[in-house]
């Protein structure tokens, strides 16, 4: 990345983080100046984890891809990890997991890394899929609930594993101009999700009438929903620099990807209340673990990562 890209990338971020604080503080004075409206404290939390990331992310692509690949390797075992503390397991699954966080998770990066695209894009979704269960049947000691188990383990390697090693493999795809705009198109995937994660909640705040999943969440309604993704769409316009692709284009990747966040985040709420807990982990206070702040980024990568390699990049 040259240097006025990466001055104008670490300031439009540093600005966006700015002004979401300074929204959330206005927020916060005017409707919970009391620490007592659960929605104002929630936004403010998530905002604190977005330095955090934002943090991450920055030192990751002074590494270049291969800082950026070992940073959501390490991403994806804490987020494995969490998954697999919360699904079921018995002693019979024990080395399907021992693959799963030591074979299949580095062998996934690896090819991500030295972009083999014709096999990290089938290596978990059929390899990992067919051969994993086998070590569960071999053991044969505990047949209870096989379909279930397994199901749960492919289930964490496709979200922890596959979909997050997608946004490293954003830095691979062949496209015209600036050789490392990979990493530019990180920044535009995370950017979009993060946001309009978070003002989904200001949205249904203000103009919410109709709850998405009133049994999973009464805070996120459709008009939320609308509403993030109509301002993804306008942040994806906005943010055109960051890319190749034309301001249209961007847009409808805004809105796209948006969607794709939103509804990823609202698919991991549903197996949270499944399983009776609040939150992945317990990374950051108030706003759980690595799964929970990373679910519509995992979620929109590869939708994200595919549409850009079909329609703009150089196979």
């Amino acid at each position: 990345m040259s240097p006025p890209q990466t001055s104008w990338l670490f300031s439009a971020v540093f600005a966006i983080l700015v002004l979401a604080w300074a929204l959330a503080a206005l927020l916060k004075a005017r409707l919970s100046p009391d620490g007592q409206n659960v929605l104002v404290e929630n936004l403010a939390a998530r905002i604190g984890a977005w330095w955090a990331i934002a943090a991450l992310l920055a030192v990751a692509m002074l590494g270049g891809r291969g800082g950026v690949v070992t940073l959501f390797a390490i991403i994806s075992f804490a987020a494995l990890r969490e998954f697999a503390t919360l699904t079921a397991k018995t002693r019979a699954d024990h080395w399907a997991l021992v693959a799963a966080f030591f074979v299949i998770l580095p062998v996934q990066y690896f090819l991500v890394y030295m972009d083999w695209y014709r096999i990290y894009s089938v290596f978990i979704p059929v390899y990992g899929f067919l051969y994993l269960p086998v070590l569960s049947a071999i053991r044969n000691s505990e047949p209870e609930h096989f379909l279930a188990r397994v199901s749960e383990n492919q289930w964490g390697l496709m979200i922890c594993v596959y979909a997050a090693s997608h946004v490293p493999a954003l830095m691979a795809l062949h496209l015209e101009g600036d050789a490392a705009n990979g990493i530019l198109l990180i920044a535009f995937l995370v950017i979009i999700v993060q946001l309009t994660d978070t003002l989904q909640y200001v949205w249904s705040a203000l103009w919410g009438r109709h709850p998405m999943a009133p049994a999973l969440s009464a805070s996120k309604t459709w008009e939320g929903f609308t509403g993030a993704v109509a301002t993804g769409a306008a942040l994806g316009a906005a943010l055109w620099w960051l890319t190749p692709f034309s301001p249209l284009a961007t847009m409808a990747l805004g809105a796209v990807i948006s969607a794709t966040g939103l509804f990823g985040a609202l698919v991991m709420s549903a197996i949270k209340r499944g399983k009776g807990v609040r939150d992945w982990g317990q990374l950051v206070a108030g706003q759980g673990g690595f799964i929970d702040r990373l679910d519509g980024v995992v979620f929109a990568a590869p939708v994200f990562f595919h549409l850009v390699r079909f329609f703009w990049a150089s196979m």
